[in-house]
């Protein structure tokens, strides 16, 4: 006989709660613990010491981890909590999978020789350096990957039912549907995950959102809306433009999953339209480059404008680019003079190569650095954004000469009337919705919006850190 739990089934938010980062949720049912998520934190230093933290569940007691997408706001604490007992398996769709092993690698890698550095610098805090995770820890918990099918329900048992549906964003990002049996009476909560945009190049459009009682959703723009393509791509060119004009470098901070192709896609047709000059582009980010490669090879089964990648490497990168996977090759680009493009990872200059060149750009004011993405309160790219003097990198303080200007309508993110168009793409409302994955600023003024437009028979509230709520 089995014997089910009394216990109610509860949703807690151990991340992304009143904040970009670290989206971590983790929900119980029949006594069965599931996490949605395990993202690392960034931006801000009490948020980025959450992760060395130890964790709010004991991570041998999680079943499974259900992920939504490979991004390492996401995906990136899966290490850390193999690291530190988990066990079980992380169901994904297959390109999520295959990207999250070059992000989780990658981080692992900057990890350690982070710690290197700060050993050879004598700059950190701890006696020596150590890394949060390894590149053995992303090994293992990689091993425990299992493929979902899109659109497929998954009987993980427990009572919980899953399914993978398209979200935009990035290659293999899904939003999640969980059906949760109680003794006969089913509840269906929907994990949004981040919901792209509409109408874009490169990823299709969203998928409707399933009928549900409960919906967690992202609110990272719910604060303003994203300008036409046709104004951000004169903005683009203009900004360019002066400076390739004056022989100074353009740094670009991109992520390297979506971000990078999408640039790297845009400045391909600016090029060949005669709208930017021909000068030499330098891809900087071996993973940006091995997550094209997995971009171009899941043209007919996964979420792409179809007529975007119909080529693969030749339509997304001009002739004048040039890919840099080593170190050596990266360092080569310290001797080169401008004018030329740069695009390296991370998109919020928080670690990787890009600071690297941060470091030796920042200080003339005939380059710029060109912020194509959302910037995190805390990370040098909102230090930038907001016009910060000085930034911080390896230890010392730089000043900043270079120019700096942001393009807004390149976010991989829903803006708040696409958010709202995806909320209302189900046949019926949810009776509550929890909104995550955003400052406190957009969050609220998304609540705000939301509580307007679907009236009072829809309860809207934004959680805080640790909130527990019933869901079954």
């Amino acid at each position: 006989m089995v014997v089910m739990s009394t216990a109610p089934t509860t949703l807690a938010f151990h991340g992304a709660a009143r904040t970009v980062t670290g989206s971590r949720y983790l929900l119980e049912h029949r006594g069965v613990r599931t996490v949605i998520d395990a993202g690392l934190f960034q931006g801000f230093k009490e948020l980025r010491e959450l992760n060395w933290r130890e964790p709010p569940f004991p991570p041998h007691t999680i079943r499974r981890v259900l992920l939504t997408h490979a991004h390492i706001d996401h995906s990136g604490a899966l290490p850390l909590l193999s690291r530190q007992g988990f066990s079980g398996e992380v169901y994904a769709t297959r390109s999520t999978m295959k990207l999250a092993r070059i992000m989780l690698l990658d981080a692992a890698g900057i990890e350690e020789e982070n710690a290197r550095y700060a050993a050879k610098k004598g700059y950190s805090k701890h006696r020596p350096p150590k890394p949060m995770f390894t590149e053995r820890d992303a090994i293992e918990v990689l091993r425990r990957f299992e493929p979902v099918a899109w659109d497929t329900s998954l009987d993980l048992g427990d009572g919980l039912r899953a399914r993978f549906l398209g979200a935009g964003h990035i290659l293999g990002a899904a939003s999640i549907e969980l059906r949760l049996d109680s003794g006969g009476r089913e509840r269906t909560v929907v994990m949004s995950g981040d919901i792209g945009r509409y109408g874009v190049p490169l990823d299709r459009d969203p998928e409707p959102r399933p009928d549900c009682d409960v919906l967690i959703c992202e609110s990272t723009y719910g604060n303003r809306d994203h300008e036409p393509m046709e104004a951000v791509e004169e903005q683009f060119c203009a900004a360019l433009r002066e400076t390739l004009d004056r022989e100074g470098i353009v740094l670009v901070p991109a992520f390297a999953v979506g971000r990078t192709q999408q640039i790297a896609l845009l400045l391909s047709r600016l090029i060949l339209d005669g709208r930017l000059p021909a000068v030499p582009i330098h891809i900087d980010s071996p993973m940006a480059i091995e997550t094209t490669e997995v971009y171009s090879s899941h043209l007919d089964d996964e979420h792409l404008d179809d007529d975007v990648l119909a080529d693969g490497r030749r339509e997304l990168f001009p002739r004048v680019v040039e890919l840099h996977r080593s170190v050596e090759q990266s360092r080569k680009l310290n001797d080169l003079p401008g004018p030329r493009i740069i695009i390296s990872a991370s998109g919020m200059l928080t670690a990787g190569r890009v600071v690297h060149h941060l470091r030796r750009l920042i200080g003339n004011p005939r380059n710029l650095v060109l912020l194509v993405g959302y910037q995190a309160a805390g990370t040098r790219g909102r230090q930038l954004l907001e016009g910060q003097p000085r930034i911080r990198m390896f230890g010392e303080d730089y000043s900043v000469r270079c120019r700096c200007v942001a393009i807004h309508g390149l976010s991989a993110h829903g803006d708040r009337n696409e958010l709202l168009r995806w909320i209302r793409s189900a046949e019926t409302l949810p009776k509550q919705i929890y909104l995550t994955h955003g400052e406190p600023e957009a969050a609220f003024a998304f609540r705000q919006m939301l509580r307007k437009e679907l009236g009072s028979a829809v309860e809207v509230e934004v959680p805080e850190m640790g909130e527990v709520v019933a869901v079954g």
